[in-house]
């Protein structure tokens, strides 16, 4: 397991990873909903994960949401590249209840995402529109190409949750190991 710390005058966060675990995760955001988001992406990706975040969320939650996803992606660029002997592309597809949203990624070493979710508004007491912050500081600190797109849906809880859990599987599927494709790129390096 790796380990990151990360303060600001705005957060201070530690967040541990290890890549190929078993889903374990101790997660404490203070952004409740946050919480529950990553331990549904812990378990499907078969990560483990622990994260800490102590911050400003007297002002609002997006600081905490932001800074998480630089962390969390900044400890994947470091144990994902130079990518070698795995899949590189995941995507996958999940249904939760009337939802479905779909993830397809790179391992590609150059930050992109196309992101296309409708949940405007809020979900208890969090933002809708940090979700978008969140994987975008994800993508480009763990420098990868994603699409997140809703297939359709209704409920914002259920359609976020769907791409957190699209999110795990596809990175799940993308870092698996097979040591039949060396390095995964015709160039023969990420």
């Amino acid at each position: 397991m790796i380990t990151k710390t990360r303060t600001t005058k705005e957060t201070d966060i530690t967040v541990s990873l290890q890549l190929n675990g078993t889903g374990k995760s101790n997660i404490n955001t203070g952004v409740g909903f946050l919480d529950h988001m990553l331990e549904s992406f812990t378990k499907h990706s078969l990560m483990d994960l622990n994260i800490h975040c102590k911050g400003d969320t007297h002002i609002d939650d997006h600081h905490s949401v932001e800074d998480i996803g630089i962390v969390l992606g900044s400890l994947l660029a470091q144990v994902i590249y130079p990518v070698k002997n795995m899949e590189r592309f995941g995507s996958a597809n999940i249904v939760m209840d009337e939802a479905c949203v779909s993830c397809d990624l790179d391992l590609s070493n150059r930050p992109f995402l196309v992101y296309d979710l409708n949940v405007d508004g809020k979900v208890g007491q969090f933002d809708s529109e940090l979700v978008e912050e969140f994987f975008r500081a994800l993508v480009l600190n763990a420098k990868i190409s994603m699409h997140i797109i809703e297939q359709r849906g209704k409920n914002r809880h259920h359609i976020i949750e769907a791409a957190f859990k699209s999110v795990a599987v596809a990175m799940r599927r993308a870092t698996t190991a097979n040591e039949r494709v060396g390095i995964p790129s015709t160039k023969d390096v990420l």
